[in-house]
């Protein structure tokens, strides 16, 4: 059975900017999915986001739009290998002109920072001990 995919679907308000942001924090981009409206980033080998700008994301769209400014409409959340690469990709974001979405969670077993992508969309990064998991 071949292994199932997801395609997150997020709206951009310029698809220019949103490409340059996950360019810089190290993501690539599928060609074969990607055109002037919509560009498909490539989280990894079974998850994506298709990031339509918002005239194109209508069109799937049964609602209107959120304020992502004043509302959450989701939380993504991505694991990462270890601590410092929870930071590598937040400080990344940051860097390349995302904002901190809340300040960095640390229990021990679990750490993890979150940020907002420059069209507000919630993207959290957290580690978990694999000795944790086990037991």
């Amino acid at each position: 059975m071949p292994q199932q995919m997801i395609f997150v679907n997020l709206p951009v308000k310029d698809l220019e900017v949103s490409k340059k942001f996950f360019t810089e924090l190290g993501f690539s981009f599928n060609p074969q999915f990607t055109d002037d409206s919509c560009a498909c980033l490539v989280i990894s080998d079974t998850i994506f986001s298709m990031l339509l700008d918002e005239k194109r994301f209508a069109d799937f769209a049964t609602k209107p739009l959120p304020d992502r400014a004043a509302t959450t409409g989701a939380l993504l959340c991505l694991s990462a290998e270890s601590r410092e690469k929870v930071d590598e990709l937040a400080d990344a974001a940051l860097a390349a002109g995302g904002s901190t979405a809340k300040e960095p969670q640390d229990h021990g077993m679990m750490y993890g920072r979150s940020f907002l992508d420059p069209d507000g969309h919630h993207w959290e990064v957290m580690w978990m001990d694999p000795a944790a998991i086990e037991g």
